[in-house]
């Protein structure tokens, strides 16, 4: 009798907001105006099923421009867990990156800092560790955290857009959906 493998230890997605879970509203401030990208629910809960740790890592620099405060940003997180549905926590840990552009990147993707300090702080093993999002900060964190990175087509980039942003070895996505579909 075959035995199955054993789910390897430590796996984990690190997610955009913005473009991969939700669409990209420019500057959401309002909870009422967060939606879901369509299957997104699912492939959430089919990657916690499989033991992949959850991780939500959002760039908010309308905190930083003034345009909107952290606890408004704390409130559409909160919207966008409601209707996702799954039993809290959904996320083993969040980063919400508040820095402008101008600003220092202490946590601002493309900073790998958030991705870096929960694999040491959740004991993950990179080797099993996936950053997904729709910009090229969000891919660059993964490359600059030495985890996978993938890309998906439902935010800023489209798959000509991706192709012209020219990160060689990046698999490209249709969405998450599709992503977390592939893995085992």
């Amino acid at each position: 009798m075959a035995s199955t493998p054993p789910i390897p230890a430590g796996r984990a997605l690190f997610l955009d907001r913005d473009g991969t879970l939700i669409p990209d509203k420019h500057y959401l401030a309002d909870p009422a105006d967060v939606e879901l990208i369509p299957g997104i629910a699912g492939a959430l809960a089919h990657a916690r099923a499989l033991g992949y740790h959850l991780f939500l890592f959002t760039n908010q620099s309308g905190v930083a421009r003034g345009y909107f405060t952290v606890d408004d940003v704390h409130r559409c997180n909160a919207r966008m867990e409601e209707l996702i549905g799954l039993t809290p926590p959904l996320f083993t840990d969040r980063c919400i990156a508040t820095e402008g552009p101008g600003d220092p990147p202490l946590y601002r993707k493309p900073s790998p800092r958030f991705i870096l300090e929960s694999i040491a702080r959740h004991g993950l093993d990179p080797r099993h560790c996936w950053m997904v999002g729709d910009r090229e900060g969000d891919v660059d964190a993964g490359l600059n955290a030495h985890i996978h990175a993938v890309a998906v087509c439902t935010g800023k980039h489209d798959a000509a857009g991706w192709a012209a942003a020219d990160r060689p070895g990046v698999p490209v996505f249709p969405s998450l959906v599709e992503f977390v579909a592939t893995l085992k």
